[in-house]
């Protein structure tokens, strides 16, 4: 058993046993309080509880944001809630005060401020009708602590517990709890009984009536002299030690006291007879029994004795002190150690240990007969009576026993030490023995040490909003209640206020009112030396109110007045700052949200002043959060929307950076009060933007946080007076708030369905969901003959589906009534009626079941009466057995099917066929174990000879859909025009690929959509073809319109040197292809089974030679560009043209003259890289040429590469990635033609069977290198020449300017990971579309993901530096392995992510900085890229060192790869997590800074020194990998 140290880890430790939910309360996200690292520590340890059914839940609460409120929800929802906070909270906390005392809530408070507390906090709210318990060593804390939960429990009521903890005695530290002693303590059966309750309870402030009470059996009500049986009177309490009054009392308590609720005295009667039981409220003798009771047990186990007072005396003593709030050990000590000479050498002690209910008539009996006198000493500086409250309770006590009482004299308690406890306790003595002694005397110093008051920070994430404030106000911006703010004899707390900052904020206008009337009047004067200031002094003030007028004339008259140099011209610039009209803000927290009328909301709105609120709410998007009726803020919105008078606006900067500045603009503008509501959710203020980015879009996407902006006074203007930007969901978020208007009033007349209606309305629809789907299903089979067969998938990646829905098929051939359906989709309340079911899955993450599924496993996991006895079953997974190579991760192959099946006959079902285990690694993959399965199957349900069955259809494969598409059309039209579904059909979403665009859906968002009944957040992606990356100015503006108009505010640099969009809904893609066309450029055949997008070396350093092999790679693209009429039709034609086009039969026939109807078998990639650079990964691609430079400088020719290509499937070796083999040297003219004849040799021999060997990597190899280019030289009709000479010295971009030959400048940026966005810290979007304005070059896309700002002239340069530099975008100082890095999009929209990429590469860098820089590596060049699948988008197969996602937070490390991109690497280690990853890079970057050779890349170095062997060539690139992959299971 350990050891305890502080009192918050002792209480900690006991409320986590004792409870179902504990609210933490910390004073800031950032700040812990002293109890929560016991507590976070007992919550990752999944610590067990006494009471919960689960592992209790761990609210933490900012201390500011009513954190009383939290306790409501779980209380009455029969969860045992305690809390652990600071002093501080309570008197804010009043109005809960009293209605939680009549639950079995437990408040555990630390009197604050440490070192010297004040306990006002505590006598403030001892009438709120909680029981009061105090604890005074370290020992008693955890005792006391306790006995706060059992009594509790034990009486209904609410309970107490506070302690000093940074007093003396809490320095000794004691052993951790019994948890055995909790189990006697606490009423078990009491605490299952309350857990079985809920309170129908549900105002805040109004008294529902509610009071704890206890019930009795009705014989208990009458004595044997037929008088009211009652609790132990004082007066039966006969002896002064505390020992034998618990022990007088424990005798007369009958049974377990721990489970006596309701007996007082009378032992418990054997007779069977039944009894009626009554009940009644819960009084002060019924506490007192119970926690002697209590207190007995505790006695009886560790022989510690408590009783509500304590005396500690010799029995003799003719004076005592009562001690409340002050360090009772510091006084202990003295008194037991004082010479006899000291007149306080014999005086008693007394403490409190049961506060309220105050038991004054126990504690007479208690003090010995011969006390005359006692001094009361509390430490209550903030007294609410003359007298203090102790004082007054010990007066009232002792004068109720009658006869003579001690006189009693009240001591106010400074700060007292170890130093001054002497002198203190000779002042007490002489003023208690004086013959008229002084009430109130102040002992030691009241002031006490100076506290360091707790200063009051903004949190750091919060700092985004303010910085767009900065930036779109910048010296004109007024924060009137900003932290730090100097104001004269005024705290920070009070300063920060909004009540604080309004009436600055009026008292500031008045100030400018009388400033513009000075000006106007010293503009009359003859008071200037010069006559300038005059005009302009006259022409400001008139102008003063428009701040567009006033702002412009103020730098003018300052300069005037500034050359004036008279004693009014001095007096007026004392006061510059308010020539301008600034723009007036008060910025607070989500904490203005709890009480609106005295939080100053309420104050602006009413006053109508032109003042504008930024309200920051910081509370996630949860479930929970939107259930809680109770604990919901008030809406500040719609308060204001209410009043008419007010400008609203609710945003996200992680949502809509656009929408934040039009909102802070538009408030500004506004002539009345505005408020900004602005939201930036986090748990903790270490929070990564990633969480918050994905937090933000669940509730903005959900409807939980609109956006939205609403001016009374728009429709002044000719415009609405609400805007909804939340475009995605428009039309859903309208209906909403037209239902929530009416359900706000129905809330309102019937408060008792408040939480239902708010809360489970999304829960609702998917269960009825369920249901009806069911249901139909069920009534189409009734009609069929034969037994029924439930067929249910969990399937991410559609091939437990599709087995699934041929199994379905086969049963209905074999004449079963088979219905298939997800099991999330299946209502699991019928899964013990069904007679035979199938479960099919395959796996996801590390050994978890796939999304559609995991609710259903949840539930049947965690169910304790589900009966299946009557059901028949069989599961089959579908797994890799080698995807987890390490031997402790093999658990992880197939374990859902393996655990559900195990679960499935634990719950009784009868199994029809042993569980089927599917495994990529056999020859036919999953299907050799599942054609072994199924027959038993058949063979189980009596259906296995049947005879006739019809032939089964080949699947769809892509190349049917191709050859069934018309040349690209398919369905699209069609689809397209549907607005049931943000979707367009299976078939379609691989035709639109040729147009260019991917339909995609939000990740982050789809647990949560799916648990409101919504289908995925559907969105596309569009890519643009843009040879070689080359664009202008005008097309950057272009793009960036159409980013921020139709997508998602963003925009992607790819790895392939154009732009992408993501984001952009159905409704928009057809506007959007539009836009690109308007620009000049399109988007055909920038994806699917075509010649995609040309690449093409940026090459800043020689633009006329950069120019010719740029040309080439137009001419390639065009050449190789489709010929398809679809494009056109779909996306460019409008309706009256195409309307007349179908009239007229559409005769014109189609024809692909290079691919076909058919296409080519999968993608093809051609790109130019132009040596010494080889940033465009030549090596990667399908055909990649080597541009040779002739001796005058010129473009000659290209050697030819052909077979590269990087897709790759994790654990299938007859994958692999590939560099291209050299073929030979052709001419520049004919560069095209030869690629048209490789692409045509691919065409007629590639695998379209199977598409994983598709790419024409596969082809060169089946076919070999030499016949291979004897095929192309055939159609070509020449022959390769030998390749000429080149070198290359890297693949990654020279960062910063450089100059070419022609004296032009060019400039490259680093963008990471290509994303272009604003932030706060960084509106990178903004600032580039600022260069695209004054820049008159081009712009050039980088292979790399990085921007060029090309051909700027000598007399522009110094403008363009400046304009860089304000936007920051001139920073190239990073790590070179920063620099050097690259990284796919993956999550949240692409499809097939496995992991994060570029979310999460930057963090691991950063994480990586540390140890670079220590080992003198900063600037060092280390290729380093990431991809969150195998399909190697950012090439990661050609890095030194590289991560490819293999599960969520999961990823193969792979080292060795080329600096040049000349080779690949090999797998280092698999499915490593951040952890290991840290653990293998740092030591192995210590390594090479010690121990490379001059020169050495990193790469070359970690296959020299033995880390991995390297890569020859692609066919060897899973062979002598450095971890073995492990057969066994």
């Amino acid at each position: 058993m350990g050891s305890i140290s502080t009192a918050g880890e002792a209480v900690a430790r006991i409320a986590h046993l004792a409870s179902d939910v504990i609210v933490s309360v910390v004073p800031s996200l950032k700040e812990d309080s002293e109890f929560s690292e016991a507590l976070r520590t007992l919550q990752q340890s999944n610590a067990p509880s006494v009471v919960a059914k689960q592992r209790p839940e761990v609210l933490s609460v900012r201390q500011n944001a009513d954190p009383l409120l939290s306790v409501f929800q779980p209380i009455r929802a029969g969860k045992l809630t305690s809390v652990t906070a600071a002093s501080s909270i309570l008197v804010k906390s009043i109005p809960h005060l009293y209605k939680l005392a009549q639950y079995p809530v437990v408040l555990h408070v630390s009197v604050q401020p440490a070192g010297f507390p004040d306990f006002s906090d505590i006598t403030s709210i001892r009438q709120s009708g909680f029981t009061f318990l105090q604890s005074e060593t370290l020992q008693e804390a955890q005792d006391i602590a306790l006995t706060a939960h059992a009594l509790a429990i034990k009486s209904g009521k609410g309970v107490i517990h506070f302690f000093d903890s940074s007093a003396s005695a809490f320095k000794k530290s004691i052993a951790q709890e019994d948890a055995q002693l909790l189990g006697r303590v606490i009423d078990l059966d009491a605490a299952a009984a309350f857990q079985h309750t809920r309170s129908e309870e549900t105002s805040l402030y109004a008294d529902d009536g509610r009071s704890a009470t206890v019930s009795f059996a009705r014989s208990q009500t009458l004595n044997t002299n037929n008088t009211e049986a009652a609790p132990l009177s004082s007066s039966e309490l006969q002896s002064v030690l505390v020992s034998e009054r618990n022990s007088q009392r424990a005798d007369s308590s009958s049974g377990s006291s721990q489970r006596d609720t309701s007996q007082s005295g009378v032992s418990v009667s054997s007779a069977t007879t039944v009894e009626s039981l009554i009940s009644k409220p819960v009084s002060s003798e019924d506490i007192y029994r119970f926690a002697s009771q209590i207190w007995e047990t505790i006695k009886e186990s560790t022989g510690r004795a408590y009783d509500a007072f304590s005396y500690t005396g010799a029995g003799n003593e003719e004076a005592a002190i009562f001690l409340f709030g002050a360090d009772t050990g510091i006084f202990a000590t003295e008194l037991d150690s004082a010479d006899d000479s000291e007149a306080y050498a014999n005086a008693g002690l007394i403490t409190a240990r049961m506060y309220r209910p105050w038991l004054g008539a126990s504690l007479a009996p208690l003090l010995p007969k011969s006390i005359k006198k006692i001094a009361v000493l509390e430490q209550v500086r903030r007294k609410t009576t003359k007298w203090g409250p102790v004082l007054l309770d010990l007066l009232m006590s002792l004068k109720s026993t009658g006869g003579a009482s001690p006189t009693v004299v009240g001591f106010q308690l400074g700060y007292i030490d170890e130093k001054t406890v002497q002198q203190a306790l000779r002042g007490v003595w002489q003023n208690l023995t004086s013959e008229s002694p002084l009430q109130n005397l102040q002992i030691g110093n009241i002031d006490g040490p100076k506290a360091e008051p707790a200063k009051l920070q903004k949190p750091a994430l919060e700092n985004a909003y303010v910085k767009i404030l900065d930036q779109v106000f910048g010296d004109k911006l007024h924060v009137a209640n900003q932290l730090g703010a100097q104001n004269a004899g005024i705290s920070n707390e009070i300063s920060a206020s909004p009540e604080y900052g309004f009436g600055s904020l009026i008292a500031r206008k008045e100030h400018r009112k009388r400033f513009v009337d000075e000006a106007a009047a010293a503009s009359k004067s003859n008071d200037f030396i010069t006559s300038a200031p005059k005009e302009w002094l006259s022409k400001w003030a008139l102008s003063a109110d428009s701040a567009l007028e006033a702002n412009n004339l103020a730098p003018e008259v300052i300069a005037r007045l500034s050359t004036d140099g008279s004693a009014t011209a001095n007096k007026f610039l004392e006061s510059k700052k308010l020539f301008y009209k600034e723009s007036p803000w008060l910025v607070g927290s989500d904490a203005w949200a709890y009480d609106l009328g005295n939080s100053g909301v309420h104050h602006v709105l009413e006053s109508g002043e032109n003042v504008n609120m930024l309200i920051i709410d910081s509370t996630p998007y949860s479930e929970r959060a939107a259930a809680d009726s109770v604990r919901r803020k008030k809406d500040i919105g719609l308060y204001a929307m209410n009043f008419g008078n007010a400008y609203v606006a609710s945003v996200a900067v992680y949502s809509s950076y656009t929408q934040v500045l039009e909102a802070m603009i538009e408030a500004d503008k506004f002539d009345g009060p505005s408020v900004v509501l602005a939201y930036l959710p986090y748990e903790k203020e270490n929070d990564s933007p990633l969480t918050i980015l994905q937090e933000t879009k669940k509730a903005v996407d959900l409807g939980y946080w609109p956006l939205y902006r609403w001016d009374p006074k728009g429709d002044e203007k000719g415009e609405p007076n609400f805007q909804l930007d939340s475009e995605r969901i428009k039309k859903e978020l309208e209906e909403f708030l037209a239902r929530d208007s009416y359900m706000s009033q129905v809330m309102k007349r019937h408060p008792q369905f408040a939480s239902n209606v708010s809360g489970n309305f999304g829960t609702e629809v998917r269960q009825l969901q369920k249901r009806k789907a069911k249901d139909a299903y069920s009534q189409l089979l009734d009609g069929l003959a034969g037994d029924p067969l439930t067929v249910l998938f969990a399937s991410d990646n559609g091939n437990a589906e599709k087995v699934s829905k041929r199994l379905g098929n086969r049963g209905k051939a074999r004449g079963l009534k088979t219905m298939v359906m997800a099991m999330d989709d299946f209502p699991l309340e019928d899964l013990p009626n069904e007679q035979n079911v199938v479960f099919i899955t395959s796996v996801a993450g590390q050994g978890e079941f796939p999304q559609n599924g995991r609710t259903t496993w949840e539930t049947i996991k965690d169910s304790t009466d589900l009966d299946l006895a009557t059901v028949n079953f069989s599961t089959f997974g579908l797994g890799d057995s080698h995807y987890w190579p390490r031997k402790e991760d093999k658990i992880y192959y197939n374990k859902p099917a393996k655990d559900l099946h195990a679960r499935l006959v634990t719950l009784g079902g009868k199994e029809l066929a042993p569980v089927g285990l599917g495994d990529d690694q056999d020859p036919d993959a999953y299907e050799t174990a599942y054609q072994e399965w199924e027959p038993k199957l058949w063979q189980s349900l009596g259906v296995d000879n049947v005879e006739g069955l019809p032939e089964e259809p080949p699947p769809i494969t892509n190349e049917d859909m191709k050859a069934a598409s018309n040349y690209l059309r398919g369905t699209i039209e069609e689809g397209l025009a549907d607005t049931s579904t943000g979707a367009i059909s299976a078939s379609d979403q691989q035709l639109t690929k040729f147009h260019g665009t991917y339909m995609q859906d939000d990740r982050d968002l789809r647990d949560e959509r799916k648990a409101q009944g919504l289908e995925p957040a559907y969105s596309f992606m569009i890519r643009c073809r843009l040879p070689g990356g080359v664009a202008t100015p005008k097309q950057w503006l272009q793009m960036d319109e159409i980013s921020t108009k139709l997508g998602n505010e963003t925009m992607k640099l790819t790895t392939r040197q154009t732009f992408q969009f993501h984001g952009v809904v159905k409704g928009k893609l057809k506007p959007a292809m539009q836009a690109i066309n308007k620009s000049l450029m399109t988007t055909i055949a920038a994806c699917g089974d075509v010649n995609r997008n040309v690449m093409c070396s940026s090459l800043p350093t020689h633009s006329s030679y950069h120019a010719q092999v740029h040309a080439v790679s137009r001419k390639i693209s065009d050449h190789l560009l489709p010929k398809t009429s679809a494009y056109h039709e779909i996306w460019l034609e409008d309706d009256e043209t195409k309307e007349k086009r179908k009239v007229a039969g559409e005769a014109i026939q189609d024809h692909e003259p290079l691919y076909g109807p058919l296409y080519l078998p999968r993608k093809f990639k051609v790109t130019i890289a132009i040596p010494p650079h080889n940033d465009t990964d030549v090596y990667a691609h399908d055909i990649g040429l080597i541009a040779i430079k002739g001796a005058d400088g010129n473009l000659v020719g290209f050697n030819v590469l052909a077979g590269g290509g990087m897709g790759v499937t994790h654990n299938n070796k007859k994958t692999y990635p590939r560099t291209g083999s050299m073929f030979g040297y052709v001419p520049t003219e004919q560069a095209h033609i030869v690629c048209e004849k490789i692409m045509l040799v691919q065409r007629d021999h590639g695998d379209r069977k199977n598409r994983k060997h598709a790419r024409l990597k596969y082809t060169v190899d089946d076919m070999g290198v030499d016949v291979f280019r004897r095929k192309v030289e055939e159609l070509w009709g020449q022959k390769f020449a030998d390749p000429a000479p080149f070198k290359f010295d890297s693949n990654v971009d020279t960062f910063g300017w450089q100059k070419d030959e022609k004296g032009l400048n060019h400039f490259t940026l680093f963008v990471e990971n290509g994303r272009i966005e604003d932030t706060a810290e960084f509106p990178m979007k903004t600032g580039l579309i600022e260069v695209a304005k004054a820049h008159k070059g081009e712009f050039r896309l980088t292979g790399n993901q990085h921007l060029i700002l090309s051909n700027v002239h000598d007399d522009d340069l110094a403008a363009m530096k400046e304009l860089l530099k304000k936007w920051k975008l001139d920073n190239i100082h990073f790590s070179g392995m920063r620099l050097s890095s690259s990284a796919c999009v993956a999550f949240p929209t692409c499809g097939l992510a496995m992991a994060e990429s570029e979310r999460y590469l930057p963090v691991l860098i950063s994480k990586l900085e540390g140890t670079l820089e220590e080992a003198g590596l900063r600037q060092d060049s280390i290729v380093m890229r990431m991809t969150g699948c195998p399909n190697g988008c950012a090439r990661p197969w050609l890095a030194e060192v590289a991560f490819v996602g293999k599960a969520y937070g999961a990823y193969n490390m792979y080292l060795g790869g080329g600096y040049h991109g000349q080779r690949l690497n090999k797998l280092y280690r698999s499915s490593i997590k951040e952890d290991e990853i840290l653990e293998i890079m740092q030591p192995m970057i210590k390594h090479y800074a010690k121990e490379r050779n001059e020169g050495e890349h990193f790469g070359d170095f970690v296959i020299r020194k033995g880390y991995v062997n390297e890569t020859t060539h692609g066919t060897n690139f899973h062979e002598n990998t450095a971890e073995d992959e492990s057969d066994g299971e």
